[in-house]
């Protein structure tokens, strides 16, 4: 009997167990922020069948998003369902169906399973955001950030959900690009990585993983390219032109490094590793350049000023 007691609360155990390693099966999702970034989340999601809340300070940049997203589903469209426009039609009708905008955030979290954070990189605005949002999420909600370049260690810290917070690196434009850089905090659980993993897969993405260290994989090895090409040219070796062609041509890079930057944003580059110097001053890697520095203060900022490294019409 005792046996059959032990056996019995074992099993019992084992079951419990299991349910709660139990990934989530993310249906709800909101997304903060309208911009390019948070519209081109909300429109995979929402054309991969998940109801999806977007989110913004008015209802001006939230009609600019859904404009933007109309816009972009119809030129998916004209490719996906070339021959069949009744299809096509029907896919975009049925995608806006999914969406829907609100400027509340706090009274739309409380039935949501993720909450996708893509507002602008800034630490501590991102932490009040989270910290106000995890007041009223329901306790299985998971929280995710789209920052490129801050650590989700410090966000996830603004929260009691620590175990439910990860990283979800999404890239511009997000309706073409593939890649989604999936981060695992030190105290994200697995079954919150994997539910994050499976939410990639399900908007059409391929998932990569990475642990929170700066920059993540792409942008780590991206920034320090792009700055160590800038050197280069501070130095006097090479002319910003000869680099991006022999970039171009001899590494295979679609773009060089100063074209890069330019479409980047000049300020967004240099937020980046000005953020990624004060964390580790020591690594050459890290160093600011006073070009780049200079140019942002002159606001040549890249192709959306009309000049960067480069001028544009």
């Amino acid at each position: 009997m005792a046996f059959a007691t032990r056996h019995f609360v074992r099993a019992a155990s084992s079951d419990a167990a299991t349910a709660a390693a139990k990934k989530l099966l993310i249906k709800h999702v909101t997304i903060i922020g309208g911009g390019l970034m948070g519209a081109g989340i909300a429109q995979v999601a929402a054309a991969s069948g998940h109801t999806v809340v977007l989110v913004d300070q008015s209802d001006e940049i939230l009609k600019k998003s859904t404009k933007g997203i109309e816009e972009s589903l119809k030129r998916v469209t004209k490719k996906k369902f070339a021959d069949k426009p009744e299809a096509g039609a029907e896919f975009i009708k049925k995608t806006l169906k999914n969406l829907t905008t609100s400027t509340d955030a706090a009274s739309v979290v409380h039935s949501t399973d993720l909450v996708i954070e893509a507002i602008v990189e800034n630490l501590e605005v991102k932490n009040e955001l989270f910290k106000t949002l995890d007041k009223f999420a329901p306790e299985h909600t998971i929280f995710a950030s789209n920052t490129s370049s801050l650590q989700i260690t410090k966000m996830a810290n603004a929260t009691t959900r620590q175990d439910r917070f990860g990283g979800l690196h999404f890239f511009n434009p997000v309706p073409m690009m593939k890649l989604v850089e999936v981060i695992k905090t030190p105290m994200t659980s697995q079954k919150t990585f994997e539910s994050l993993v499976d939410f990639s897969k399900a908007v059409g993405k391929s998932p990569v993983s990475c642990k929170d260290t700066p920059g993540f994989i792409v942008n780590r090895l991206l920034v320090p390219y792009m700055m160590e090409a800038v050197r280069l040219f501070e130095r006097g070796d090479a002319s910003k032109e000869d680099i991006d062609v022999a970039m171009k041509l001899g590494a295979g890079y679609p773009m060089g490094p100063f074209e890069l930057l330019d479409y980047v944003g000049l300020d967004t580059s240099k937020y980046i590793i000005d953020g990624w110097h004060s964390l580790e001053p020591n690594n050459p890697l890290f160093a600011p350049s006073p070009l780049l520095n200079k140019l942002v203060e002159e606001k040549k900022l890249g192709k959306k000023t009309g000049e960067g490294f480069y001028k544009y019409k």
